[in-house]
């Protein structure tokens, strides 16, 4: 057998394979579809069409609560009451140091009084 037999298969293998190699196409370019546009969610704590005037005086009866130290009783959504006197707020949340300083979310709670009001109408 001569050397040339023994190379002549394999050089036709790649000749085949690169011929292979050539015909194989890629696959069509497909644009992604767009999806729409989500509205934007809005959470009850951050509502924009809350009424003006019922979060002026939201604001100023926690501001003149922080001012006074008043001990407050928070009750929320779950029957859990938080005692404490309010530290301060934002637009989410109120932070209430008591036993120990708590930070409560505006939309877990379900009403708030004053430490020594309960029962009084």
């Amino acid at each position: 057998m001569s050397s040339h037999a023994i190379l002549s298969p394999v050089r036709n293998q790649e000749a085949t394979l690169s011929a292979s190699v050539e015909h194989i196409a890629p696959p069509p370019f497909r644009a992604r579809r767009s999806s729409p546009a989500l509205a934007p969610i809005h959470f009850p704590a951050n509502s924009n069409t809350e009424d003006g005037g019922y979060h002026q005086a939201e604001l100023f009866y926690l501001q003149k609560q922080i001012q006074s130290q008043t001990p407050m009783v928070v009750v929320l959504e779950d029957g859990e009451q938080v005692e404490g006197c309010i530290e301060w707020y934002d637009r989410n949340c109120l932070k209430i140091r008591g036993r120990n300083k708590t930070l409560v979310y505006k939309a877990a709670m379900k009403y708030m009084y004053k430490l020594g009001e309960q029962g009084q109408t």
